[in-house]
């Protein structure tokens, strides 16, 4: 049976609390999901009927403001569920030094049952009871895409609350939104990246690798990746351009297998075309999504939704490391199992982080009203050019068109964006791996303890508790 999803995120609070040295009056602040919004609404279907929507607005912490966190369509959609989204946001953004805190967004609905002009209203109105209730705003409240949602929503509602709203600031109420309308480029495929970085911080580190029986680096490392989303389709991409070989791609109709591996790519579009990932030319079948998880492989990569790996099928997974790609894929239990047989879990509050850095840089893009590099990129290339130039004078060389332009190339917004994402996970990572070694306790125990940490450091500094 598995437990609460909000629970499960206690238990992980709990095991990490001893470790931070806080008093149990502010870790109890810490834990507790500050105010949840849940709402009904009327929805009018293109066929003239009326339809109630159930829809709910967390926001775990507000240590630090806006709260950060998306928003998504969800059949299975559940306060518990939005609260324990929300305060892995909290934990996640105090971890990687992102200052915001916790929120997260949900509509109980398929969202495969309503057109889109059903899908616009739906998102317009959710809006709407949101800033009624002041849940949304550039300093308040600051959703992004989540499972079920993309950029599209997301220009729906910056329209909706600059109608309400209207302000110069106002495409700072949300983030992952269409370039044309204040989104930054890299923020698609963010997740995704940040998930690759991560893991080749973790297999770089010789010492952990020769514990686990593997060789230092992605290289030839053989991954299962669970889900072709957004999340999981980048990540596959990364890892694979990064030297990996993706051996199993999981998706709810089934899954496929090659030792040889598999062409991401043509993966998706084989989906694309036929509307499965199964019977993709060279691979095995699996009609079964669940089987994947337990094939033999050195990482395996859970990036649909939660609870995935379970105390049910935790003894029968066979893969070395566990990246989370998805919040919450691996269960309380299963942590526990995996962890005493010596599987290294590289968790969702760290490695799934990419996506909210990004659209942290997207916030403050919005905010300061220029385009990452617009001031700075000809200045660098002008630069560079006339050090080869002096370099050309002393020496006599010539360099060539192609050298020369690569060489005085200044940095783009993309390569701004991927260098600050790289940074943030390295960084991040460093940190993680020191804290496990010196408390002497799991990737996730270290992860959450230091997240803690630093948001009750918040709270003593302003003075709110002794």
């Amino acid at each position: 049976m598995v437990i609460p999803f909000f629970a499960q995120i206690d238990r992980y609070f709990a095991a990490a609390a001893p470790h931070t040295g806080l008093p149990a009056g502010l870790l109890e602040q810490i834990r507790v999901c500050n105010s949840v919004y849940h709402m009904s609404f009327p929805l009018e279907r293109d066929d003239g009927t009326i339809e109630v929507i159930e829809a709910w607005r967390a926001q775990h912490s507000a240590h630090k403001l806006p709260v950060k966190g998306g928003f998504r369509f969800a059949l299975e959609a559940s306060e518990d569920e939005v609260k324990a989204l929300a305060a892995l946001m909290t934990y996640k953004c105090a971890l990687v030094d992102i200052p915001f805190g916790g929120g997260k967004g949900a509509v109980r609905i398929d969202r495969s049952r309503y057109s889109d002009a059903e899908i616009r209203r739906i998102t317009r109105r959710y809006t709407f009871e949101l800033v009624m209730k002041n849940f949304l705003g550039p300093g308040l409240d600051v959703p992004a895409p989540d499972y079920g949602t993309g950029p599209q929503e997301m220009a729906w509602i910056v329209d909706t609350y600059s109608a309400l709203s209207p302000g110069l600031d106002a495409a700072g109420c949300v983030t992952g939104k269409p370039i044309e309308h204040g989104g930054i480029r890299g923020r698609v495929e963010a997740t995704g990246r940040g998930l690759y970085y991560g893991l080749r911080e973790a297999c770089d580190r010789a010492e952990d690798m020769r514990r686990l029986g593997l060789e230092p680096g992605l290289d030839g490392k053989r991954v299962v990746v669970q889900g072709l989303g957004n999340v999981g389709y980048h990540s596959a991409r990364f890892l694979a351009e990064g030297g990996a070989v993706i051996t199993a791609i999981a998706e709810y109709e089934g899954a496929i297998q090659s030792d040889q591996g598999l062409d991401v790519g043509a993966v998706r579009q084989h989906r694309r075309d036929s509307g499965s990932i199964l019977g993709f030319p060279g691979a095995r079948d699996l009609p079964v999504s669940a089987d994947a998880l337990e094939l033999d492989c050195d990482i395996l990569v859970p990036a649909a939704l939660e609870n995935q790996v379970t105390g049910d099928n935790a003894q029968r997974i066979r893969a070395r490391i566990i990246g989370e790609g998805a919040n919450g894929p691996v269960t309380a239990d299963a942590h526990e199992e995996l962890t005493r047989r010596g599987v290294m879990i590289v968790p969702d509050l760290y490695l799934n982080a990419g996506g909210v850095t990004v659209s942290y840089f997207e916030w403050i893009k919005n905010l300061s009203h220029v385009r990452f590099g617009r001031m700075g990129k000809r200045f660098e290339e002008d630069t560079r050019l006339r050090i080869l130039q002096a370099v050309e004078e002393a020496t006599g060389h010539t360099f060539d068109d192609a050298t020369r332009r690569r060489t005085a190339a200044g940095a783009s917004e993309i390569d701004l964006v991927n260098s600050g994402l790289g940074e943030t996970m390295a960084t991040a990572y460093e940190e993680i791996h020191q804290a496990a070694r010196q408390k002497d306790v799991d990737l996730r125990a270290a992860a959450y303890s230091l997240a803690i940490s630093k948001v009750g450091q918040i709270y003593q500094d302003r003075g709110i508790f002794p």
